[in-house]
């Protein structure tokens, strides 16, 4: 297929040109959620970095985690996994509690208001992103339903049929 480009030069549009150009879109719009749940996030009661987010959430999903697992599981040093845990303390979001079996282990675990804050953010999210998406057309919002359900099953199942950008 061949398009014109502005400059009045004629070239040959490729398929990984369109992937390119939709992976282009896609990555502005993620910049754009990534600004609306910033600023869903710091309009909460208790304003957190996302750092510090990111850990109250990988501890909601797995309580009881010991600093090594927060720290690989945050892609953090345990020098910087243990101030940011300190601060989460100090704030009243996180407990340190021995560990039963392994006297030499902490574990992590969420306080009620840790678990709180976590719900607010939560919810200021999906309102700010509900009110984006009541903006769409009804065929606009399924199109993305599928669209994204499509991204995620191809995401989990990894690549398809060999085709894509670079192979």
């Amino acid at each position: 297929m061949t398009g014109l480009s502005g400059s009045g030069n004629d070239r040959v549009s490729r398929p990984d040109d369109d992937l390119l150009s939709l992976a282009s879109t896609i990555a502005e719009a993620v910049e754009g959620l990534a600004h609306l749940w910033s600023v869903a996030a710091q309009g909460a009661s208790l304003q957190l970095s996302p750092h510090q987010l990111r850990a109250l959430r990988i501890l909601e999903a797995e309580p009881g985690l010991n600093l090594t697992g927060l720290a690989v599981g945050m892609d953090i040093g345990l020098p910087t996994a243990s101030r940011l845990c300190d601060r989460l303390e100090a704030a009243g979001l996180l407990d340190r509690v021995l560990h039963p079996h392994k006297r030499r282990e902490v574990q992590l675990h969420l306080t009620g208001q840790g678990r709180q804050v976590l719900a607010e953010v939560a919810s200021r999210r999906s309102q700010a992103l509900a009110r984006v998406l009541a903006a769409m057309e009804s065929a606009e919002r399924e199109a993305l339903r599928r669209g994204l359900q499509g991204f995620r099953s191809a995401q989990d199942d990894g690549p398809r049929g060999g085709g894509g950008a670079g192979s």
